[in-house]
């Protein structure tokens, strides 16, 4: 039949997969701990900071079941490296955020109620963590990574770079359109009094 749309599958074989039949399936206030460390597979992470291929990322999670499906709720934590986005020099860091993520029944009132990308479904009595995993990750990482809040940047050879200038001095910029005045009367900008 056309029209038809394909119907989801889960790798039964994958580490992020989780069995909820036996246990918490339409079972609701049942309820089970998932504690695993799982490698992180590629894309887990930004341009310039990441989780490395291979790593491992900790799940600490409660499977619980309610009326619409599956609740997965915990933590999740895992070692990221990147690339400062001053000095471009590479440091580590540690990720440790939360996760709430809801896997609807098929023909629950969530499923039929919500769009295809809204909520996580479960397919074939199964619930593939890895998708909210990764989401959970990845709104941590940082779109411009540092290295350290106060990182400088690049060392450089010009004294009168801003990396420079010594602690508890300021350095100003003169726009350029204000130099004469500047020079002349010490104004530097047009808020100046």
């Amino acid at each position: 039949m056309t029209g038809e749309k394909p119907q989801p599958t889960v790798d039964a074989t994958s580490p992020w997969v989780v069995d909820v039949a036996r246990e918490l399936l339409r079972r609701p206030g049942q309820m089970k701990t998932l504690r695993r460390d799982v490698a992180a597979p590629e894309g887990f992470g930004l341009d310039m900071i990441g989780v490395p291929v291979g790593e491992p990322i900790h799940l600490d999670l409660r499977l619980e079941s309610v009326m619409e499906g599956v609740l997965a709720s915990g933590r999740v934590e895992a070692d990221v490296r990147g690339e400062c986005s001053r000095c471009l020099e590479p440091f580590t860091d540690h990720v440790d955020v939360d996760l709430t993520e809801l896997y609807a029944y098929p023909d629950s009132v969530t499923d039929e109620t919500s769009e295809e990308d809204e909520v996580s479904r479960i397919v074939d009595e199964r619930i593939d963590l890895e998708p909210a995993v990764r989401d959970a990750v990845l709104l941590e990482l940082p779109v411009t990574p540092l290295c350290r809040e106060d990182c400088p940047g690049p060392e450089s050879p010009d004294p009168e770079a801003w990396a420079f200038v010594p602690a508890g001095e300021a350095r100003e910029t003169i726009d350029p359109r204000w130099a004469a005045l500047q020079e002349k009367y010490g104004v530097t900008g047009p808020n100046e009094n």
